[in-house]
């Protein structure tokens, strides 16, 4: 059974642009993040990234995720954990 989903991107079908109103932007951002995390996508797209981006990209992300979510919160919805 797969761990992770992508299935917003799949469906969504409203209006994907910023700065209309915070229900579309967070539908907006979850929309992008799951076409950015596309494995096609990154698999091309890290090999263009330099060292600098890549660090400030896994920065970026794990500094959103422990300053937003517990530690339980992090493992079962992060880390997948069981």
């Amino acid at each position: 059974m797969k761990k992770h989903s992508h299935d917003f991107v799949e469906t969504y079908k409203g209006l994907v642009g910023f700065g209309l109103d915070r229900e579309t932007n967070e539908q907006t951002l979850i929309y992008c993040l799951q076409k950015f995390s596309d494995d096609s996508l990154l698999k091309h797209l890290v090999k263009k990234l330099s060292d600098d981006e890549l660090e400030e990209l896994f920065n970026l992300i794990t500094d959103k995720l422990a300053t937003h979510l517990t530690e339980e919160e992090y493992h079962r919805l992060y880390l997948k954990d069981e």
